[in-house]
This record gives C-alpha cells, sequence and structure tokens, in this order.
C-alpha cells in the first residue's frame, strides 16, 4: 500500500517564563482541543520573522519585541482516521513579548483563528495527551533531550 504525504511548514513562537510555556489553545485542525505553540503559515511574499510576528499576534493578541534562536524540527502525523500523513516542518524562534496584550486573538481575513486563548502551562502537565507535536518538541528542548531527528506520531488522536 502506497503511503500519501502532504507538507505543511509553519513558523512558531517559543516563549518560556517561570518554568511555564506559552501556549495557545485550539480550537480546529488536527491539534484542536490541545496546547500548541503561537504560529502558523506564510503568505505569499512573506518573511519568517513576519509570518512569526504576526502570527504570534493574531493568536495571542501579544506584540513580539525580540526573537531569536532559530532552528527547525520535522514531525510525521498519521491522523488515526485519514489515509495521509502530514509532514510538519517547524521554524521555531524564541521570542519575547510585550508586557501588555494589545488585543484579544483576532479573527484573520479569511475569518479563522484556531486560537482560542493564550495560557501559560507548566512544562510538567504537557503531555502526549493534551499537547500538540510542536508543544512536545519545545518540552524535549526544555528537558535538555531534544534532537533534530524526525518524530513519527503513527495514530495521532484528535480531539473532538
Amino acid at each position: 500500500m502506497h503511503v500519501k504525504f502532504k507538507k505543511h511548514f509553519g513558523v512558531y513562537g517559543t516563549c518560556i517564563k517561570d518554568r511555564k510555556l506559552l501556549c495557545i489553545q485550539k480550537n480546529a485542525g488536527p491539534y484542536r482541543g490541545r496546547y500548541d505553540l503561537p504560529g502558523g503559515s506564510q503568505e505569499i511574499g512573506e518573511g519568517l520573522t513576519e509570518t512569526l510576528v504576526r502570527e504570534v499576534l493574531e493568536e495571542t493578541g501579544y506584540r513580539v519585541i525580540s526573537y531569536a534562536n532559530p532552528r527547525v524540527y520535522d514531525v510525521f502525523v498519521k491522523e488515526e482516521t485519514q489515509l495521509f500523513t502530514v509532514h510538519h516542518l517547524m521554524a521555531l524562534y524564541t521570542i519575547e513579548l510585550d508586557s501588555q496584550q494589545l488585543q484579544l486573538p483576532t479573527v484573520v481575513s479569511d475569518g479563522l483563528n484556531d486560537s482560542d486563548a493564550a495560557v501559560l502551562v507548566d512544562f510538567s502537565r504537557l503531555t502526549l495527551e493534551n499537547a500538540s507535536p510542536l508543544v512536545l518538541k519545545v518540552k524535549e528542548e526544555f528537558l535538555g533531550q531534544a534532537t533534530m531527528d524526525k518524530t513519527t506520531y503513527p495514530n495521532w488522536r484528535v480531539i473532538h
């Protein structure tokens, strides 16, 4: 049987304060019902850091005031109900945010925003059952266990 793949590339911010990771609460897609990183897909003509700044503001309401430490990881996610595997490539940046929230997460031009809220979550509370693969990769970094090797999730369960 031939396995079908789809690629998804996104740019995401990692912000850690007091052993807690800034996460968004997803309301759509394969990571729905889980903690995820703020970020997403590039718009046409947009650079990586432009995507980062725009997506973080849209999904958290906070303005990025600095970014550093770019790195790239990839994961393979096969939802248990789908006939294809998503190769999710992620560019991560360590970010610092303005202390004042400028706005609530916004509905963007296509009428969508897959973030309900921005929350700080203690790393000890982030698990395979409640976090996206992106968050799990950042948890590995935090624990000093991250590798550049691909990670595969062959039976990914979408929370409804």
